[in-house]
């Protein structure tokens, strides 16, 4: 390595073990724009929480400006006084809020990919924006610790026994779930209704050229995303997920960053595991006749919520699964002291 490749490298090094710095201004930066954001929509009578149909409140709008003065207010501290204990835990506070703000983020993503429109712009950009802010919050809640000096990294290992049980829960989960939209997508019939009603219905609600491509082809897409989502599960659990493997060009052997599965994970965590759990409850005192389930497009109350158990039983049990196996993932990558 020459003097001019050193020198570069420990400018790098040294502009990064200053971030703890500019973090917490990013945080700032973010904070204010975000209670800007709630503030307009209040004004203005836009609805954060508007699902298609009934009347817009303000009353989200505002909680947002009060979530955004609040990680104002801490992490301008921070950036003033330091770190202190007492800020952490404030910090560790407001990116609890904004992390619950931006459930349900996936399901957008998910929406936007295939092709369809989210329910409301406002609502999408606000979970947008929180998601941004709870990264930018936890950071700077992490920004006081740095990596001890003659720290090295771990080497590559699997997840403890019960993690990887949780890991075969979560994909058993799937197989219902992934065999019932491909009955569907073969022009088969399940609860009441054939492969071509699917169909209608997701072209009445946009679906993209290539979503119903894939369907006529018998490829339900997002029967590919449970697959992607438990490819991602036993990358977690597994020394491969760690490591990438010989056949990737210019990265062969070398070591998977640690946010790279770990970013994917915690957004489908936070978003499948308390939607499936949620989810689980409310089909409970459905089942039990305590509320009223709505048909929808199925042709009885009965055909919609035994697709709903299908559904909401395999997010539940993977989005607990993909949290345990994001904790032990986390750990078992953490550089040694």
């Amino acid at each position: 390595m020459t003097t001019a490749q050193r020198t570069t490298k420990a400018l790098r090094r040294a502009r990064w073990q200053r971030w703890p710095h500019w973090v917490a201004r990013a945080t700032v930066l973010w904070a204010v724009s975000y209670a800007g954001f709630g503030l307009v929509c209040a004004l203005n009578g836009t609805s954060l929480l508007h699902h298609g149909g009934g009347s817009a409140t303000s009353g989200p709008g505002w909680a947002v400006v009060g979530v955004g003065a609040l990680g104002a207010s801490v992490s301008g501290a921070v950036v003033l006084r330091g770190l202190r204990p007492a800020l952490r835990v404030l910090l560790w506070v407001v990116c609890g809020l904004a992390g619950m703000t931006a459930f349900s983020l996936l399901m957008d993503v998910i929406t936007l990919v295939l092709g369809q429109g989210v329910d409301s712009w406002a609502s999408t950009a606000n979970k947008v924006l929180a998601a941004v802010g709870a990264v930018l919050l936890a950071a700077t809640a992490r920004s006081g610790r740095r990596r001890p000096a003659g720290s090295a990294v771990r080497a590559p290992s699997a997840a403890p026994r019960l993690i990887q049980l949780g890991a075969w829960a979560g994909t058993l989960a799937f197989v219902p779930y992934a065999a019932m939209k491909l009955v569907w997508a073969s022009g088969g019939t399940f609860a009441g209704i054939t492969g071509e009603e699917v169909l209608v219905v997701s072209e009445r609600n946009g679906a993209s050229e290539v979503f119903l491509t894939l369907e006529s082809w018998g490829l339900d897409p997002t029967a590919l995303l449970a697959v992607l989502g438990v490819f991602l599960l036993w990358g977690l659990v597994r020394p491969w997920g760690q490591v990438f493997p010989r056949w990737t060009p210019f990265l062969r052997g070398r070591r998977v960053p640690r946010w790279l599965p770990l970013a994917p994970a915690l957004l489908g965590a936070a978003t499948l595991a308390p939607y499936g759990v949620a989810g689980v409850g409310y089909l409970a005192l459905a089942t039990a006749g305590a509320v009223t389930m709505r048909r929808g497009d199925f042709h009885s109350a009965g055909d919609a919520l035994l697709v709903g158990w299908i559904g909401m039983v395999a997010f539940a049990v993977y989005g607990i699964a993909l949290t345990l196996a994001a904790r032990s993932y986390w750990l078992r990558t953490r550089p040694t002291h």
